[in-house]
């Protein structure tokens, strides 16, 4: 088989939309010849009291639509909404470091699952650094990644954010093409078909019938 076609995911681990795209994106390298590359980005949000009433609407709607897809779609996954805007920069540095290490999935999950139980702080290094202890991970290189080569590295994936004009997550590319939200993995999935990257033995998919 040929070498897997690169599929770019945009994310960022406060985004609701985010989590909910975060396993079947991955899920597409069991369906497909493809390589899902993560990167991070980070939203800059208005606080409340920042925000117009529509723009306080709209949150509140987004929220309740996260929570009626993840309760139908995605095994009841809780989505408690943020008391802050939160400052991700630790928890994405650290999705840097967890993916040097091979253990992105695992640790997005646990920081996705933490956010939005409110259990976690992904504005804080030390917070973050127990998710790494956790993964049996080195804390201290983490905390030395994160002030000196992560810094770097995060700096760098924001300006191939501007490069990519990606503007929300998550955002996925492929072969220069945009799909964004978690519900156009579809259309990305009708995308890879017509390419013609299905695996033979992989399930067949609406996408695909």
């Amino acid at each position: 088989m040929s070498k897997p076609a690169e599929v770019k995911m945009y994310s960022d681990y406060k985004s609701p939309y985010a989590f909910l795209a975060f396993d079947p994106a991955y899920e597409l390298e069991d369906r497909y010849n493809v390589r899902i590359k993560w990167r991070p980005f980070q939203l800059r949000l208005k606080g409340k009291g920042q925000r117009s009433i529509y723009s306080e609407w709209k949150v509140k709607y987004s929220y309740m639509d996260a929570r009626r897809n993840a309760n139908i779609l995605h095994g009841g996954k809780m989505l408690r909404g943020p008391l802050k805007i939160f400052d991700t920069t630790p928890a994405l540095i650290g999705g840097l470091f967890a993916e040097k290490h091979g253990k992105l999935r695992e640790y997005s999950r646990e920081v996705f699952e933490g956010f939005f139980k409110r259990e976690l702080a992904t504005d804080e290094a030390d917070a973050i650094a127990e998710v790494i202890t956790a993964l049996g991970l080195s804390a201290d290189d983490y905390r030395a990644y994160l002030t000196g080569e992560g810094a770097q590295d995060y700096e760098r994936a924001l300006d191939e954010a501007v490069e990519d004009q990606i503007f929300g997550v998550p955002l996925f590319l492929y072969e220069g093409e945009q799909f964004w939200g978690h519900d156009r993995l579809w259309l990305l999935e009708h995308r890879l078909q017509e390419a013609g990257l299905a695996k033979t033995d992989a399930p067949a998919t609406a996408a695909q019938s």
